[in-house]
């Protein structure tokens, strides 16, 4: 609803020496939202985010925050606040003096600034670090005192440059429920930047997927997961199969050398389309029954299933399956109509706006 609006981009548009890297975006995120800039390097994630906290300025295009067009404003006199990659906290500081920094400045009272700090402290699961020096933390709770200065200052948004990019596989994981946590707890808004498509699955309400300067997609996780508006979208969230195709009719879609009944309507009838099947969503069943057949070419155990590449003739198939059939093997392959996704070609697609959200 438009009330529950907390920053709108309208037509931002943005070049670095003659190349465009926001594309006249539009985007809006509501109040307590978690969203998620998606995409790869260049794709212009990052510059959007430096655009609403006011590090960078748009060529044209405004920022509007609560209503209020903030496109002039500095970065102090904004309601947000920034955590990057590189933490940069205060070596000569102490984990309380760094989280108190900016407090200080403000010149809030000394019994304030220790209760705030000792709320973030405790917010950020360390208590009793207050005295240490910060040099003598991991990278984890580095990064766990970046956000509390941060959030000490009560932003109603908190910008995340990727800040888990530095952390290893194991405490990214923990870091990114935490983050979670934090945010629904202190309601607050995060706009959050990644390239990492299991970190955007994980924590957010809404995923922006961006490529090229566009936004290629606005909507859930399981909507972008389930419903990818084009091949782009479909392999960068996720493992996908992706097959040209010709859209027969209504419910009815032909690849890979077969009919194959659907659930997608309104492409019209003999048009051309890519099929997305998901390799999770590909059954191993008998020669006699498959909709396409084809041998087993590799098999490799990923712990939770198997993943085996299957060579159908004129296509590859990749297919997750816990039960395994040895290399070697013919097998058939079956889609049940509701696991086929249909999309317009790619050189056909539209970027993806705000009518997503």
């Amino acid at each position: 609803m438009e009330e529950q609006r907390l920053i709108t981009l309208e037509n931002i548009f943005k070049q670095y020496d003659g190349t465009t890297v926001l594309d006249h975006i539009n985007l809006y995120i509501r109040k307590k939202e978690f969203v998620t800039l998606l995409g790869p390097s260049g794709c212009g994630k990052t510059t959007t985010l430096r655009i609403i906290g006011g590090f960078e300025t748009a060529d044209s295009g405004r920022v509007i925050f609560d209503g209020k067009d903030i496109s002039g404003i500095p970065p102090y006199k904004r309601r947000v606040n920034t955590v990057f990659q590189k933490y940069a906290l205060f070596p000569h500081l102490n984990v309380r003096d760094n989280i108190a920094f900016g407090l200080k400045l403000k010149k809030m009272p000394k019994d304030e600034i220790n209760r705030k700090v000792d709320y973030m402290l405790d917010l950020v699961n360390l208590k009793g670090y207050g005295k240490r020096g910060v040099d003598s933390l991991s990278g984890g709770q580095q990064q766990r005192i970046a956000i509390a200065r941060a959030l000490v200052n009560e932003p109603e948004v908190l910008l995340l440059d990727e800040p888990l990019g530095a952390l290893d596989l194991k405490l990214r994981k923990e870091m990114q429920l935490e983050l979670k946590a934090m945010q629904q707890r202190l309601g607050i808004t995060f706009l959050y930047v990644t390239h990492d498509q299991e970190e955007a699955l994980t924590m957010s309400d809404t995923i922006v997927v961006m490529h090229g300067g566009k936004i290629l997609q606005i909507g859930t996780p399981k909507s972008i997961y389930d419903e990818p508006k084009n091949a782009f979208v479909a392999n960068f969230i996720g493992e996908s199969n992706i097959f040209p195709g010709t859209m027969i009719k209504d419910e009815l879609v032909h690849f890979c050398g077969a009919d194959f009944p659907c659930v997608d309507s309104g492409f019209g009838e003999d048009k051309p389309v890519d099929v997305v099947v998901r390799p999770e969503d590909v059954l191993l069943v008998g020669e006699d029954v498959g909709q396409v057949t084809g041998v087993i070419k590799s098999v490799l155990f990923k712990g939770v299933h198997y993943e085996m590449i299957i060579d159908a003739g004129h296509s590859i198939w990749k297919v997750h399956s816990t039960t395994m059939q040895p290399e070697g093997s013919r097998v058939g392959l079956a889609v049940v109509p509701f696991n086929i996704h249909i999309m317009h070609r790619m050189e056909e697609a539209q970027p993806q706006e705000e009518e997503a959200k």
